[in-house]
């Protein structure tokens, strides 16, 4: 997922469109669609992690949203996993890329679930 991919998916969870975080951030009219071709300085990757209370590692597709009793060998266990997985389709059908934002968001889920499932039965022992 590029970065303005994710700031559409963190956009769209809240709600609102690209457009409408580019007014609330006092930036001017497609600045955030150029992230597409070009990359944001330091301070406003900053501000764009800032209002969507995220890393700006997580911005850059450097970290999951992990939950805080993950480790860092868990994070890459599932980062592993997600990108072993062979191009996301359906019935023949390549999915669009709002789709496969989805779909990884519940596999992420679905990852973090079964890893603290099984962290608790192993304590359990």
């Amino acid at each position: 997922m590029t970065l303005f991919e994710r700031i559409k998916f963190l956009a769209k969870k809240q709600g609102k469109s690209v457009n409408d975080v580019e007014s609330e951030l006092g930036y001017s009219k497609n600045t955030l669609y150029r992230l597409k071709k070009t990359n944001p300085s330091a301070k406003k990757l900053e501000e764009i992690a800032d209002y969507f209370d995220v890393s700006t590692d997580y911005l850059l597709g450097r970290e999951t949203t992990a939950p805080s009793w993950a480790t860092e060998n868990d994070k890459i266990d599932l980062d592993e996993w997600l990108k072993s997985n062979v191009p996301m389709g359906f019935q023949g059908m390549d999915m669009n890329e709002e789709t496969k934002i989805k779909v990884r968001a519940f596999l992420e889920g679905v990852f973090w679930g079964d890893k603290q499932k099984h962290r608790n039965n192993d304590n359990k022992k």
